[in-house]
């Protein structure tokens, strides 16, 4: 199939609709992380249905001494990487054609969650995202947009303004890419030397550690829920020498579930280490939150979380964060 490349909102709206139409929003310099969005956004469009990439780098989401002008901008190479991924359409317009006029005045606000982890790192990032979502949602009029797990905060944000406002359109989340050593796939990762990309598979490190503790600790969980706590069941056990196993198991299944505050320690250990690793890694966050309104989560919580982490090296700033599932049924 050939990819038509469009500049125009008009030209889009003049095409032909059949099936359902999945887009795919991208700020461009395209990789396998993207492929992945446009692959799984074709299978749900289907073969009667149409898929539209955006490539649109958005001034408003910058803020001061972000990497506006050094971001790269690849076009040529984003249409092959859309096309061989199964794209209809790669809708690249001006920044005249998405803010006629200059910026906007009226723009959306993230509230509350927009100002919290990336977005009081980034002050602002958040409205401006969301404005130039809404703008191509309304631009590309999609039936389902896809979009990345691993800007989680974005997704969520996006799912909350689609729910808010009241947008006809069905939102998908798509697992994050890794490459073969972990680090999650960005368009920032070549801005890496090799030495700062060893210290910056710290951030995969750390969450994987974190996964680790938190299936050991779901694990004794469930070994604790096999051993009644009777005062009968410890003897009969300590007669074949498992005393300390049901003890062991029976504290965990007493204590909170899941231990969120184990899984924060192990990943910060593996960032404390990447601290003292030459280049270091300067770490803005790590966070256990709450995917609905990414606040901390406590102790007792039981549900999905996300646990996130945000840091830099040399000069590039880079994010990633893994799902989590806290307090197994017992």
């Amino acid at each position: 199939m050939t990819t038509t490349l469009l500049r125009t909102a008009d030209e889009l709206h003049a095409r032909a609709r059949a099936g359902r139409r999945a887009v795919v929003m991208t700020m461009g310099a395209l990789h396998e992380g993207h492929a992945t969005l446009v692959r799984t956004a074709r299978e749900i469009a289907g073969p009667e249905g149409e898929v539209v990439v955006t490539v649109f780098v958005n001034p408003l989401q910058f803020g001061a001494g972000e990497d506006l002008d050094r971001y790269p901008r690849t076009l040529d190479a984003d249409v092959k990487i859309a096309e061989q991924a199964g794209a209809d359409v790669v809708f690249a317009p001006s920044a005249d054609e998405v803010y006629p006029g200059g910026e906007p005045q009226v723009r959306i606000s993230a509230g509350p969650m927009g100002e919290r982890l990336e977005g009081a790192s980034r002050p602002g990032h958040f409205d401006g995202m969301l404005t130039v979502v809404a703008k191509l949602l309304h631009l590309t009029r999609p039936d389902v947009a896809l979009y990345g797990q691993k800007d989680a905060q974005q997704l969520a944000l996006i799912r909350r303004m689609v729910r808010d406002l009241n947008f006809g359109v069905e939102i998908v989340a798509v697992p994050t890419v890794r490459e073969d050593d972990g680090l999650a796939l960005s368009s920032r990762n070549r801005y890496l030397s090799p030495a700062e990309r060893r210290t910056a598979l710290a951030l995969s490190q750390a969450l994987f550690a974190g996964r680790d503790r938190h299936a050991a600790q779901e694990a004794l969980r469930a070994r604790a829920r096999e051993v009644p706590a009777t005062h009968a069941r410890a003897e009969a056990l300590s007669a074949i020498g498992e005393s300390r196993a049901a003890a062991d198991a029976h504290a965990v299944a007493k204590a909170v579930p899941g231990a969120p505050a184990a899984v924060r320690a192990a990943a910060r250990l593996v960032l404390d280490e990447a601290a003292r690793l030459s280049p270091p890694l300067e770490l803005d966050y790590l966070a256990l939150v709450d995917p609905s309104d990414f606040t901390e989560i406590g102790d007792d919580f039981s549900g999905e979380a996300v646990l996130a982490v945000a840091a830099r090296v040399g000069t590039t700033r880079l994010i990633d964060n893994l799902p989590l599932t806290f307090g197994a049924a017992s």
